[in-house]
């Protein structure tokens, strides 16, 4: 039987979505500010620093709100592993991903997370996924397909690798979703988000480090700073905040779906900041998107 859960009060409900509805628009917009930021610093270096930094920030607002730097008791492993698994290899499957293979595969391929997360809460009995939530799903996931794909996807050998490194990425982030849900209720999300966040950073920075002892400090532009800070406050401290606290309120499925509206904020900030015009095709995908997650988030009426 799929674990008991329960129901979420309905101003509960409405706060997670306006808290998911921000982190897709931070993440959207995180795709074109980095851009600004990985001209001046290496991928590792950059991802390194993000991660030290959002690690700092989320350390200090932990001790102003909860008093206390102690991870939590009886909790270390489980938030050590998922530190591990959601943010060390997923961000070098992810980025080592992303560098062997085409940007429109590696979109696409991520895209897949909702269903993902989907398919391990049903397989393993988790959650229960409602007919509804299916075809919400599905009809949001073709809508990804067609945004990312206009713009040209060609899988073959010689993006196999960097494909399956995106793929086992999705697994990665969706294993890392469903941990948090079922992480003790009395962990708050800022202390999950802190301590997965501060475990799965050391390797992170060992990796980065090389790369940043070798740039040229002065050579980085404000603007390249500026987007550091936008990808490490934003992106991941408040996003990953957001994203916590929405699994706790309304579950692993319901919140993993909005990220199929992601590539639509990548796409409009790409048309406004890049002057790059949506084809017809990505419109009819966003508002298959649009769709799929609205009907994916309706309670069935009781019988």
């Amino acid at each position: 039987m799929p674990a008991s859960v329960t129901a979420p009060a309905p101003e509960h409900k409405s706060a997670a979505y306006l808290q998911l509805l921000a982190v897709v628009v931070i993440w959207g917009l995180n795709f074109t500010i980095s851009k600004w930021s990985l001209r001046a610093f290496p991928v590792l270096g950059f991802t390194a620093l993000r991660f030290a930094l959002a690690s700092v920030l989320l350390g200090a607002v932990l001790w102003h709100r909860e008093g206390t730097l102690r991870p939590p008791a009886g909790s270390v492993l489980r938030l050590s592993a998922l530190g591990v698994v959601g943010n060390t290899v997923y961000q070098l499957c992810f980025i080592v991903g992303l560098s062997i293979t085409t940007a429109s595969n590696s979109a696409l391929v991520l895209a897949s997370m909702p269903a993902m997360v989907a398919g391990l809460a049903f397989a393993f009995r988790l959650e229960r996924v409602t007919a509804r939530a299916a075809e919400g799903l599905a009809l949001a996931s073709v809508g990804v397909i067609l945004v990312v794909a206009a713009r040209g996807v060609s899988f073959g050998a010689g993006t196999l690798l960097g494909d399956l490194l995106s793929f086992f990425a999705v697994i990665c982030w969706a294993v890392f979703t469903l941990g948090v849900r079922h992480l003790p209720r009395g962990i708050s999300p800022l202390a999950i988000t802190t301590w997965t966040m501060v475990l799965g950073t050391p390797v992170l920075v060992a990796l980065g480090l090389p790369s940043l002892l070798r740039m040229d400090w002065g050579a980085v532009s404000g603007l390249a700073w500026a987007g550091l800070i936008y990808s490490s406050l934003l992106s991941l401290v408040v996003a990953y905040l957001l994203w916590n606290s929405s699994i706790r309120a309304i579950g692993s499925s319901r919140t993993a779906v909005f990220a199929c509206m992601t590539p639509l904020v990548a796409m409009g900030s790409a048309a406004v900041i890049l002057r790059e015009r949506p084809t017809p095709v990505q419109l009819i995908g966003a508002v298959a998107i649009l769709s799929g997650v609205l009907l994916s988030q309706r309670t069935p009426r009781a019988s």
